[in-house]
């Protein structure tokens, strides 16, 4: 059974990406990510597309939170921002599209929302987060990997992720007792963190360890 370290407390607010989820993206899917970079900008532009829709899913849902709201409408905006970037990405490589199966990441993740609030938006919010810090993880852990142009543009992005991870945490805080969103943060962290350590035969942005 993996073992992980604790999961940082709510109260700080704005830790590093590499420090709140509970492990590191492994060398060997940075390893398959530097060979298969159509892939990588493939499904990343879906990436893109999901946050953003995501964010717009939360002002549907919620349209009663006017400052919930406010902070969806502005990340679907720069999220959209970088979607087009990375189809330009895309073009200028002339990697032409096509269709990718969705990895279990983003699934199994949404499998674990429970019904109900207040703790179906604490856990839409928690899970918006971690998937946010685990995009800047990510894009950090890559830089080294990838070709100049490449890497300094993944080097700007993980800057954007890490302010949408920590805006999802302080829109989760207050929702429930600091007690309750904590042991939440912790359970959906360590599945989080199973997801990107065990074997995963599909390689996709946000896959675990490549077989």
């Amino acid at each position: 059974m993996n073992k992980f370290r604790p999961s940082p407390r709510i109260s700080v607010l704005k830790p590093a990406a590499s420090q709140f989820v509970l492990c590191p993206t492994p060398q060997k899917w940075c390893e398959k990510a530097a060979k298969n970079i159509d892939i990588l900008l493939l499904d990343h532009k879906n990436c893109e597309y999901k946050a953003a829709n995501n964010a717009l899913h939360l002002m549907a849902k919620y349209p009663e939170d006017e400052a919930l709201c406010t902070a969806m409408a502005r990340l679907a905006r720069e999220e959209l921002v970088h979607y087009a970037q990375v189809q330009k990405l895309l073009r200028i490589s002339k990697i032409k599209w096509r269709p990718l199966s969705a990895s279990r990441y983003g699934a199994r993740l949404r499998d674990q929302c429970k019904k109900g609030d207040p703790q179906h938006k604490l856990d839409l919010l928690l899970l918006g987060s971690i998937i946010e810090a685990r995009s800047c993880e990510r894009f950090e852990a890559l830089i080294s990997y990838l070709e100049t142009d490449l890497s300094e543009y993944y080097q700007r992005l993980a800057h954007s992720e890490a302010r949408h991870f920590h805006l999802y945490l302080e829109l989760a805080i207050g929702l429930t007792s600091d007690h309750e969103t904590q042991k939440r943060l912790e359970e959906l962290l360590l599945i989080e963190a199973d997801l990107i350590q065990s074997p995963d035969p599909c390689f996709r942005f946000h896959s675990g360890m490549p077989i």
